[in-house]
């Protein structure tokens, strides 16, 4: 008997985990939609009104994720560190940039997932240390125009891969580089600078780009970078 009632339990107690993972990103689904439009975030409107964004952290502080259920962990953790940014913006808001901000990314901590936990240990130590992707630059927004666009819908698990892929093909396509083909030259945005190992996994930065780019870069274009453009991608 003992045995059975400690199964319930244990099934009960997932299913409620379950639930409010699901929940959570139903909801991060539907504020985002309200929120952003063409990776420009509502900061203004959020900063007058912040229940539903409170209400969204108050229910990912207790949230267990997994890594063995990697799509689901890894949706939960991308999700977490772009709401968490726009907190981030809004408690400091009005800000013109989140760099504008000590700490922003490395010292102010939040309760998430059972953890008190700060930006970048979000992307360093939970995703990038973990499953060596680097299409997680291309999804984790840092509240900056020179970050990839944050997207009006949240990253869910069962179409994470596609998710990830799409952005990263649109970022790649788009502004995050620029091609000059007088001078056999590309400039690349400067996250390819900083997360270099990140990159050439499996070869060269270049080798990494044309995995996605629709028009090839030939091999002995000379790669650089542009500025980052740290000012706040706010409508």
């Amino acid at each position: 008997m003992k045995k059975y009632l400690l199964i319930a339990i244990l099934l009960i107690t997932f299913k409620g985990f379950s639930q409010d993972v699901k929940t959570f990103f139903n909801k991060v689904d539907t504020f985002l939609k309200a929120n952003v439009a063409n990776g420009k975030v509502a900061y203004s409107k959020i900063h007058d009104n912040q229940n539903e964004l409170n209400e969204i952290l108050a229910l990912a502080k207790d949230i267990s994720v997994s890594e063995k259920d990697a799509n689901n962990y890894q949706a939960f953790w991308i999700n977490a560190y772009n709401i968490t940014t726009i907190k981030g913006i809004i408690d400091n808001y009005p800000t013109a940039s989140p760099l504008d901000n000590s700490g922003f990314f490395d010292k102010t901590a939040y309760e998430l997932g059972g953890k008190s936990i700060t930006l970048n240990d979000i992307e360093n130590k939970l995703l990038r240390a973990k499953f060596k992707d680097p299409r997680f630059h291309f999804v984790l927004v840092c509240g900056a125009i020179g970050c990839p666009p944050l997207i009006a819908e949240a990253y869910m698990p069962d179409t994470l891969n596609a998710q990830l892929e799409r952005q990263t093909k649109k970022a790649i396509n788009g502004n995050f580089i620029k091609v000059n083909s007088k001078k056999k030259r590309v400039e690349g945005s400067e996250i390819l600078k900083w997360y270099k190992e990140d990159f050439e996994m499996n070869g060269s930065e270049i080798d990494f780009l044309n995995t996605y780019r629709t028009e090839k870069i030939p091999s002995n274009y000379k790669l650089t970078y542009f500025t980052y453009n740290w000012k706040l991608n706010k409508q």
